[in-house]
């Protein structure tokens, strides 16, 4: 799991999801209703900042267990130098390279478990109470961490803070998407990875200074204080309580949310009473469309038959593969170690502080570069860049260990820009399109599905790390064959990866049902398909006509 890339950059899902209007003529005349509800809700909401301070409270506060979630995924680059036989300073626990690729690893190889069973817990419960669930694990995996007597206990810990990360993480990105004001949702979601990047900071500031036990000790803070905060002073998700019948209590989370806004003109109900109006007709529709449609298992199993289905599938798993083992997630989990090996003299600890500082800014401006440009040239380029960065960095590497180079902060330097060019497209844009490019009668599962087999790969990759470099003859050749992999990622984006930047849902749709795998010999066949369009079909004014903020709530609903 990625907090920046599955918490982020999935907002551009909704951004490409907008075009989708014309399918099934967008639930025809009761989709028309609702739009007009938007646009009334529309010009009645204040546009002043005193307007948004509840939203972006509420965000804030609910995004903020990120910061544990940031500190679990970078504490291993700072425990495993710490435990290793070579450079010990534990007087206790010793691990083996083999030991320590399972405490780095262990914490990705259950985030599918915590991701099912979070999101059973979310819909059955409510976003904040899965939230204050996750304190549980967060606090028990930090407890055995910081009490650890040897590796087994290491890895328990780890294994319940991945569940916790899942629990903590997933839950308030959707309650921020929930209760966000439309053209605000973005930028509020991102609450969730800025905070986990400066969680990443915190813990390679922390381990330069402190012992590692001091600071498994000190995240029990970040996990509880989110706890306390939630639950004292953010209400539930209105739209959750829509949907079990809590309308009394959904009526007073919505009056906290629009406290400051302005009373409507011309209309004697609230701006509050009239989003609950809207959210009651938007669970009133769904439940008409569930009781339409067969929603069994065997129905769902059958679509993934489909070449909508399984051609996508394909096509991820691969995109997956060659993401993970260009060095993405192993230079993040094993960074202190890592930059160690390259020789270089700048400190690892301030190396890596530098690492997440990059991360949190790439991630801002990552934003902007998928709303903008299209995805296949993003992914190209980033290849090419992190191939160029690693295939330099290994020649520097040799060249440090022969004593020919005494410019040892290059590498360093070199790693930096690693990560710069990773965040352009390959690593966030893979996790983006998890859902971008399966139909919505499959999507919620089929995300999910590449989701797993994301992180089954991730684990993969960071568990081999030690098997790889003696593999392939030390660090330099692993950064060697990071460049490879990278490179090679670049050129299967080239010829099997569909463009689906501005593609309405319909167009990726047909794609895949007429199109070949390989996308070099689909393209011509691609545009024509995107550019025809039946002659039977008329489209629905008020749907054409309808602005950005009701686009985006129909793809909602």
């Amino acid at each position: 799991m990625d907090p920046i890339g599955a918490s982020c950059f999935n907002l551009q899902i909704e951004e490409n999801a907008r075009a989708n209007l014309d399918e099934n003529d967008r639930k025809n005349e009761q989709l028309a209703e609702i739009i007009c509800s938007v646009r009334s809700l529309s010009k009645y909401e204040g546009r002043s900042f005193r307007t948004l301070c509840p939203q972006i409270a509420a965000a804030a506060i609910a995004a903020s267990y990120h910061i544990v979630v940031g500190i679990a995924l970078a504490y291993s680059a700072i425990l495993i130098p710490s435990i290793s036989n070579e450079t010990s300073t534990d007087g206790e626990i010793y691990a083996t390279k083999t030991e320590s690729s399972w405490i780095a690893s262990t914490i990705v190889i259950v985030t599918p478990i915590g991701g099912i069973t979070g999101g059973f817990i979310m819909d059955s419960y409510g976003r904040l109470n899965t939230l204050k669930l996750a304190v549980i694990p967060s606090v028990i995996g930090w407890i055995v961490i910081a009490m650890a007597q040897n590796v087994p206990m290491l890895i328990i810990g780890r294994m319940l803070t991945g569940i916790a990360t899942s629990w903590g993480s997933s839950p308030a990105i959707v309650y921020i998407t929930e209760i966000a004001r439309v053209d605000m949702r973005g930028s509020l979601i991102s609450f969730g990875p800025a905070y986990a990047s400066l969680g990443m900071v915190l813990a390679f500031l922390k381990g330069w200074f402190l012992h590692w036990r001091t600071v498994a000790w000190m995240s029990l803070g970040y996990s509880v204080i989110p706890l306390i905060l939630i639950s004292f002073i953010i209400p539930e998700s209105p739209a959750w309580l829509v949907s079990k019948g809590r309308v009394e209590e959904a009526s007073k989370s919505l009056k906290w949310i629009h406290r400051n806004q302005p009373q409507p003109e011309h209309r004697t109900e609230s701006l509050a009473e009239l989003q609950l109006q809207l959210l009651q007709k938007e669970h009133q529709l769904k439940l008409e469309e569930e009781s339409k449609k067969g929603n069994g298992f065997w129905t769902k199993a059958k679509l993934f038959l489909r070449p909508t289905g399984y051609k996508p599938l394909i096509i991820l798993f691969g995109l997956f593969v060659f993401q993970q083992f260009s060095g993405i997630y192993i230079t993040l989990f094993y960074s202190v170690t890592f930059l160690k090996e390259t020789g270089s003299t700048v400190n690892p600890y301030l190396a890596s502080i530098l690492i997440g500082t990059v991360r949190c800014i790439m991630s801002c401006v990552n934003t902007y570069m998928l709303r903008t440009f299209h995805r296949r040239p993003l992914i190209m380029l980033s290849g090419v860049g992190m191939a160029c960065c690693m295939l330099l960095s290994g020649f520097f590497t040799m060249w440090i260990n022969n004593g020919t180079s005494t410019q040892k902060w290059v590498p360093t330097c070199l790693l930096l820009l690693y990560v710069i060019t990773s965040m352009i497209g390959l690593l966030p844009i893979p996790w983006t399109m998890t859902a971008e490019l399966f139909p919505i009668e499959i999507r919620g599962i089929a995300h999910s599905i590449a989701y797993s087999i994301a992180n089954i790969v991730m684990f993969v990759s960071i568990q081999t790390f030690y098997s790889l470099e003696d593999l392939v003859g030390g660090i330099v050749g692993v950064q060697w064959f990071f460049a490879v992999v990278a490179l090679m990622g670049s050129l299967y984006t080239f010829i099997f990866l569909p463009e689906t930047h501005g593609k309405k849902l319909s167009e990726i749709t047909n794609y895949f049902v007429n199109s070949s795998a390989i996308y070099l010999l689909s393209r011509n066949k691609n545009k024509t398909s995107q550019n025809k369009k039946p002659a039977s079909r008329v489209p629905n004014k008020n749907i054409v006509k309808s602005n950005k903020q009701s686009e985006k709530l129909i793809n909602d609903i």
